[in-house]
């Protein structure tokens, strides 16, 4: 089965089509044939360092085009990409590399000093490559413009399966270093598939691509995807809400994926309410639950505004909700997708009922082959073929399925069992409440208690009293937060998403 060099075959099908708008170059726009080209070029370059099929190459940098040209070049290849996140620190960095022992490092301008104080670690890599030939962690480092001295025509032939692994990408992990999930071939392409077919893509759909490409949100919800069909993806640096909104307005832009935080900022900035978003088809919420007011805001406009579910171990696709059922199943995430089986299990294992909350598992081609170098870790996540996901869901009695929260997160009060995103939700509508966070605390006659972490729109006067009293409206007694502390921001991680292990460190005594 011929698999790995998606972009030759892309090229062969669509030479001319737009595949790429590069906007840190003067939003230059690049064919199918040019990417296929330059891929084919980085993967000569990184034949001829030594890598072969199966040596892992690290990258550390920004979302950019070459990003996207070494991970093609590695799916020639056979080799596999590490994703590196950028946001950790040298030791947490070297911990990975250190694991994962890659052949190659290759890095951004942004992350010289980063790469300065890995290599004083010491590791086993043979090659540093700097994406900008100006700025080298050390002089002796390879420019990665070399790879343009090197031929097209010699790239040996990969005999690729779909179970051989293509990228190791991390997930959001709470303790310890993050496990690196091992997507295959048959993952990625499993995924793609199921997103195409499942969502309706076209090879007319252009994405903005401004989620972190060390993530599985900017790698495959629409970037794969759009390869398989032809489409094109806006190539961004990083978030940032003036240039979406310009997307938006350039009548391009038909796909737009993002975490709660990005559409809690849209909805803040002064050119919202003169956006037009009637060229866009998708936009969709995933990495975090999405608070109602969110939706609600979208609906206002006319925007088939949704969220999605995925993790890094499955895809991330794995639900498809559609446009006539947005207002009428409010907060769902729909059905599964083609190719994609769910269950819900309670805690003896036995499967739920409709509307009972439970673990949802999740099976299918798409469903990650385990974690690097984590066998045991593996075994627990992936049994008998079913990924347990560690998030809570509930399927109505239709057979749409919501998620509801992580386990992990669940606050259990009095024997109750309070889920943070409800009340996050809730909390979210008070038009004085920028961002709302919920975590657990204490409590000698409860046990723990809900405490809100809330961040106040501007020039607000909003106080603790305020805010619980518009909770006790909402909500059953044992769901309002006992405590409020306001604070300017909430802390988030590379992903976007709030992070709650430091919310509990700082506000959860």
């Amino acid at each position: 089965m011929y698999i790995g060099d998606w972009l030759q075959r892309r090229a062969q099908l669509t030479p001319e089509k737009i595949a790429l708008i590069d906007m840190h170059n003067n939003q230059r726009a690049i064919t199918y044939r040019e990417w296929n080209d330059a891929a084919t070029h980085t993967a000569v370059f990184l034949h001829d360092l030594g890598v072969r099929k199966g040596d892992r190459v690290a990258i550390l940098a920004l979302n950019c085009v070459e990003y996207l040209d070494i991970w093609f070049a590695c799916g020639k290849l056979g080799a596999i990409l590490q994703t590196l996140n950028y946001r950790l620190t040298p030791h947490e960095l070297h911990g990975l590399i250190a694991d994962t022992t890659p052949m190659v490092l290759i890095y951004g301008p942004e992350q010289v000093e980063q790469v300065r104080a890995i290599r004083a670690y010491g590791n086993g890599i043979q090659h540093y490559l700097a994406l900008d030939t100006t700025l080298r962690a050390d002089h002796n480092d390879t420019a990665f413009e070399e790879r343009k001295q090197h031929s097209t025509t010699v790239l040996p032939k990969i005999d690729l399966h779909y179970d051989d692994p293509w990228v190791i990408c991390y997930t959001g992990g709470t303790t310890g270093l993050p496990k690196g999930a091992i997507l295959t071939h048959g993952n990625i392409t499993w995924n793609s598939v199921n997103t195409v077919m499942s969502w309706g893509l076209t090879p007319d759909d252009t994405a903005i691509l401004n989620s972190p490409l060390f993530h599985t949100g900017g790698l495959n919800v629409f970037t794969a995807p759009l390869v398989h069909i032809g489409g094109a993806s806006i190539i961004c640096r990083s978030f940032d809400v003036d240039q979406v909104f310009d997307l938006f307005e350039s009548d391009t832009v038909t796909l737009y994926f993002g975490v709660p935080t990005m559409f809690i900022s849209m909805q803040q900035h002064p050119h919202w309410a003169k956006t037009d978003f009637s060229r866009l088809k998708l936009i969709i919420s995933g990495g975090a639950p999405c608070p109602m007011p969110v939706f609600e805001r979208f609906w206002e406009r006319g925007v088939d505004f949704k969220t999605g579910y995925g993790l890094t171990e499955a895809g991330p696709n794995t639900f498809w909700l559609a446009p006539a059922d947005v207002r009428r199943k409010p907060g769902a995430v729909g059905v599964p997708l083609f190719h994609v089986d769910v269950q819900i299990i309670d805690e003896q294992g036995q499967p739920c009922p409709s509307d009972q909350i439970g673990e949802l598992l999740i099976r299918g081609p798409h469903v990650c082959a385990g974690y690097w170098n984590c066998p045991e870790e593996t075994q627990q996540a992936i049994v008998d073929g079913w990924l347990h996901t560690g998030d809570l869901a509930y399927c109505d009695a239709e057979g749409y399925y919501f998620v509801v929260g992580r386990l992990k997160d669940m606050i259990i009060s009095g024997g109750e069992n309070i889920y943070p995103a409800e009340v996050e939700s809730v909390l979210a509508a008070h038009p004085a409440v920028a961002e709302a966070a919920l975590i657990g605390v204490p409590n000698t006659r409860w046990g723990e208690v809900g405490r809100a972490v809330v961040v106040r729109r501007p020039d607000s006067t909003l106080n603790e009293e305020e805010l619980i009293a518009f909770g006790r409206e909402r909500l059953a007694a044992y769901k309002v937060p006992k405590s409020v502390v306001f604070v300017d921001t909430l802390p988030k991680n590379a992903a976007g998403k709030i992070d709650k292990q430091l919310l509990q460190q700082h506000h959860g005594t």
